[in-house]
């Protein structure tokens, strides 16, 4: 039973059953509309980019599938279990798989990025970056290929690098299963710099 009953003839999605576009946000992962409003004309380019490349074109809500994006993101739940108030999981994972594999996310924040610093007058591309990296405990679930053991913090799990500017905003993130015992970032993570 969905969430907010909506008669489906009354619907703006196309696909049968789908309510994408007439949602309301009642989650706190979903965008709010001033959010919105700043990241949809980044959001439409990165689509535009995602029209031109093969395959079936998406058909759900933009927003409403950036909301379920953020929605499993911030809860960590899995794909399936997606509120039906959302487009269906599945058209919501093959738009994540999509836009992941051709990088756009990272163009996205990067296009993002760019616009608030011009904002707040400073230059566009940032010279000083700060980096950090946290090792995080992996569960006893977790195969040992896809986990190692940190000796500086004994922790055996996964450990993740991330850069931003001066301002907070994120240049690069990097995860890796095995840590690095000499706690410098991995070559890639470098490379994106």
């Amino acid at each position: 039973m969905p969430v907010y009953p909506v008669v489906a003839s009354n619907t703006n999605c196309h696909t049968p059953g789908c309510r994408c576009r007439d949602r309301v946000a009642p989650y706190p992962s979903d965008l709010t509309d001033a959010q919105w409003e700043l990241l949809r004309p980044e959001a439409e380019r990165v689509m535009a980019e995602l029209r031109r490349a093969a395959g079936r074109p998406m058909v759900h809500d933009l927003r409403a599938v950036l909301d379920a994006v953020f929605y499993v993101v911030r809860n960590g739940i899995e794909w399936r279990a997606m509120p039906v108030d959302f487009p269906p999981w599945d058209a919501v994972y093959a738009f994540f798989q999509r836009w992941s594999q051709r990088g756009l996310p990272q163009q996205l924040v990067d296009r993002l990025r760019h616009r608030l610093r011009v904002w707040a007058r400073r230059d566009a591309q940032p010279s000083p970056a700060v980096v950090d990296s946290q090792s995080v405990k992996a569960a006893d679930t977790v195969g040992a290929g896809t986990r190692g053991f940190d000796n500086g913090k004994k922790i055996n799990g996964r450990k993740r690098h991330i850069a931003v500017d001066v301002e907070g905003l994120l240049l690069v993130s990097h995860a890796l299963s095995h840590p690095d015992q000499n706690q410098h970032p991995p070559d890639p993570f470098a490379n994106r710099l």
